[in-house]
């Protein structure tokens, strides 16, 4: 995956899926929404900035096979930034292969 790409598109994407229902990696269910740079889930008070998405996308893209889980992004709101960037990456990992 094109780790620029991935991030040129990265914020796009997570703003289309707000009101979406997520899990995060324990299982507990959230949703969010998205006001300018910064995103707020329905479970924290506080908002994780797009800068943070950013830096976790890449991380993952990075080294994959290093980052298994939330706690290796080492990011506020890790939960929340893991499970919405599995769902994210996964889909345009899908969409990737059904053009090849």
């Amino acid at each position: 995956m094109n780790t620029e790409r991935a991030k040129d598109t990265l914020w796009d994407r997570i703003v289309a899926r707000q009101g979406e229902v997520f899990c995060t990696k324990k299982g507990l269910p959230f949703t969010y929404y998205v006001k300018g740079g910064e995103l707020f889930t329905s479970r924290r008070e506080r908002s994780i900035t797009r800068s943070t998405f950013e830096k976790a996308c890449e991380k993952i893209l990075d080294n994959p096979e290093k980052v298994s889980g939330p706690k290796q992004l080492n990011v506020y709101g890790a939960p929340y930034v893991w499970a919405i960037l599995s769902a994210v990456l996964g889909q345009e990992e899908r969409e990737r292969s059904k053009r090849q």
